[in-house]
């Protein structure tokens, strides 16, 4: 039965150590970071108000769903943007590559019309069902393709039947000019009736990525209302670096007391929540690139604070450890016993800090859901490694002859 024990503790013990060692490195690289860590796009839009088009609140939350679905396009990962003021709204996007470009498709009004020789407006953004880049198989050349809606499909045929029956071929007043914010983008022929509801922008793409950025302009649709840059600013990955380079310092010298700290002060039940510990942060970083978070500052102090509650969690338990073995009691009746009256107490504790967390998240913005986010994990995997893992590695150490020593518990 001893043997049975040692192996179970020697096993569990060699896994997480073989599991930390394996994935810890992955799971650290493939967190996202945020703007203040890694650099990106700090951008202020303001709406530009007129006499004829006033600026209303629902247009404020049109132009932020807008927003968001051409970020999205782009492929940032948790973007931040909120309103400032009544006309105002702030996009910062980390880590892209072309900055630039970027700002340029933030900025599009991206007002698509279909016009023909006499000015006519004839369809508009709002008329398609979705746009695609894609590379001509004969010219070799990027191209949009456009498929719109069954109303828009039904005006655009009766358009170009209307055309290529009252013109000859070769007439001029048988184009219908594409622009995007007033720019004619083409000016294409009506060769014949499209009846499909299909249609195709080429020429003018010096790239596939002009076409693609394009595409995900009207895909994305309009904007309910022009604006203009107020701010743009590159924040650069200096501050990221040096933050994070002081963050690193300050985990591993923090780490390092704790893990002394409690070998000194707990022994054995210290050197449980060491390991227990190991385990703790694999689960939380598991949790993090999971959910694909967006690790901030912020976010870096709510994991500081969790890793905190989860040390102090175990401190509670081994306390209440040594009181029931001052009261002469066993060690496996000293361990339960602690266990289960420290429960209630971590649990009262750790709740009202998730209630805290959950406020935050729902109420705040930004980087303050970020912070909420990394507590809340925290917690999680503190609540699990702390009141679960820890408990399962003592209950077998205490049926262990060579371990069965109260100066081993601290006591």
């Amino acid at each position: 039965m001893e043997r049975t024990n040692i192996f179970k503790l020697l096993l569990v013990i060699i896994v997480v150590f073989a599991i930390s060692i394996y994935f810890y490195p992955p799971l650290i690289t493939s967190l996202n970071l945020g703007l203040d860590l890694q650099g990106g796009v700090h951008i202020v839009l303001g709406a530009v108000e007129s006499k004829e088009k006033p600026v209303t609140n629902e247009d404020m939350e049109q132009l932020m769903a807008v927003m968001r679905q051409r970020v999205d396009e782009l492929g940032v990962s948790e973007p931040y943007i909120q309103r400032e003021g009544e006309r105002r709204l702030i996009v910062e996007l980390a880590g892209i590559k072309d900055p630039e470009e970027a700002v340029k498709i933030i900025g599009k009004t991206a007002s698509l019309e279909f016009q023909l020789v006499d000015g006519t407006v004839i369809l508009h953004g709002g008329d398609l069902e979705t746009a695609h880049a894609r590379v001509d198989s004969q010219t070799q050349r990027p191209q949009v393709n456009l498929k719109f809606k069954s109303e828009g499909a039904r005006i655009f045929a009766q358009i170009t039947e209307q055309l290529v029956t009252s013109f000859p071929k070769d007439d001029p007043r048988r184009h219908i000019a594409i622009l995007l914010d007033g720019e004619v983008l083409t000016n294409p022929h009506v060769n014949d009736v499209i009846r499909d509801g299909q249609a195709v922008i080429s020429g003018g793409f010096m790239t596939f990525n002009e076409a693609a950025n394009l595409a995900a302009l009207l895909r994305a649709g309009a904007l309910p209302v022009n604006v203009e840059i107020l701010e743009k600013r590159t924040v650069g990955p200096q501050l990221g670096i040096d933050s994070i380079f002081k963050s690193q310092r300050a985990i591993v010298i923090g780490v390092t007391f704790i893990i002394l700290f409690m070998l000194v002060f707990y022994r054995l039940n210290g050197l449980a929540a060491n390991i227990s510990m190991i385990l703790y942060g694999l689960i939380l970083l598991g949790m993090l690139s999971g959910i694909k978070a967006t690790l901030t500052l912020p976010g870096i102090a709510g994991l500081l604070l969790s890793v905190g509650m989860a040390v102090d969690a175990n401190i509670i338990i081994y306390e209440r450890i040594k009181e029931e073995i001052r009261n002469n009691k066993s060690l496996r009746a000293a361990v339960d016993a602690g266990f289960k009256r420290a429960t209630l107490t971590i649990l009262d504790a750790n709740i009202t800090t998730l209630i805290g967390a959950f406020v935050l998240y729902f109420f705040g913005v930004g980087l303050i859901r970020g912070f909420a986010v990394t507590l809340t994990l925290g917690i999680v995997a503190s609540l699990f490694t702390s009141l679960v893992f820890t408990r399962f590695l003592l209950r077998n150490a205490v049926r262990i002859k060579a371990l069965q020593n109260v100066k081993l518990f601290g006591a």
